[in-house]
């Protein structure tokens, strides 16, 4: 097997293009944290970045570890181009190795955590506790999916999205109402994309039979769970801003609030998977400008930063 064949299969293995986004997620509860407590360090904000990533990877290697033989059901590649470049399920189509797989898995960790063991104690046990935390849940997500008569799989599996900016506060920060905030409007987020993954993913789940939202109550059922949850999203968001942001945050959440709002007109109005996997992606740009819209507005909070 040529090098190129392999590079390509490792990056479908990792989702390299999206791999920009989990270390600013981690790293806007770090920007947080910094507001909360009017500090600010490069050196963490450094290695908080390199956690977020190795740490985030780790957790979409082991996702194909975990599915690597229900995903041999796979019938329509279209959402598998979207989250893989190269249109490739490494493992299943065995350019990669479970063994290989591992390794990469275990790597990964391992930079994460001799990461995490640089911060200060008790926020490096913090941590620890959420990685494990966040591991236990994707195993628990990928496997209870395939069985349950009640989406617990996705009521609970997604709380590992939820604590990684969580994560990335206590990085410095110790538990407080900051963190209450964050949870409170990205957890129902969280839940609104998985509706839109899933119906983008619904010829392929019912293949694979596994107990999606899509699958459990149909398009129609699915529907009104995204709607209910970007509805609660959006609430909760302004709450957010209100106690924890500022003019700059108020700015970009609009706009994330109005390409949730479009993502729901358009599913509405075309009730089908292809219409999910165009929608995927505005519901992505919602969670950058989220995202991008809390360390802006943390950055403009440190005039030195800017000038």
């Amino acid at each position: 097997m040529d090098l190129k064949t392999k590079l390509k299969a490792y990056l479908d293995l990792t989702r390299a293009h999206f791999a920009i986004v989990w270390p600013l997620l981690f790293l806007s509860g770090l920007m947080l944290a910094f507001k909360d407590y009017n500090v600010f360090s490069w050196s963490l904000v450094i290695r908080v970045v390199f956690i977020g990533l190795f740490g985030f990877e780790a957790g979409m290697v082991l996702n194909d570890i975990i599915d690597r033989n229900i995903d041999k059901k796979v019938g329509d590649n279209k959402f598998t181009k979207y989250w893989r470049p190269f249109n490739e399920r490494p493992l299943t189509s065995g350019i990669i190795s479970l063994k290989e797989a591992l390794s990469v898995f275990v790597l990964f960790v391992l930079i994460a955590a001799f990461l995490i063991a640089t911060l200060p104690f008790p926020n490096n046990l913090y941590v620890y506790i959420i990685m494990i935390y966040a591991y236990s849940m994707e195993v628990f997500y990928q496997i209870v999916k395939r069985k349950q008569n009640f989406p617990i799989a996705q009521l609970l599996g997604r709380t590992d999205l939820v604590l990684f900016p969580v994560a990335g506060y206590l990085c410095y920060g110790q538990p407080t109402c900051t963190i209450f905030l964050y949870i409170l409007f990205l957890y129902p987020w969280a839940q609104a994309h998985l509706g839109v993954n899933d119906i983008g993913d619904y010829d392929n789940d019912q293949e694979k039979n596994l107990k999606t939202i899509t699958v459990l109550y149909g398009i129609k059922g699915n529907l009104l769970w995204i709607s209910i949850f970007t509805l609660i999203n959006i609430s909760t968001a302004i709450f957010f801003i209100i106690f924890r942001m500022g003019l700059v945050a108020l700015v970009g959440f609009s706009l994330s609030f109005a390409l949730l709002l479009l993502s729901n007109i358009f599913l509405l109005k075309r009730r089908d998977p292809d219409t999910g996997i165009k929608v995927l992606p505005i519901f992505h740009a919602s969670l950058l400008i989220y995202i991008l819209s809390i360390i802006l507005d943390s950055i403009f909070y440190y005039p030195f930063l800017i000038s």
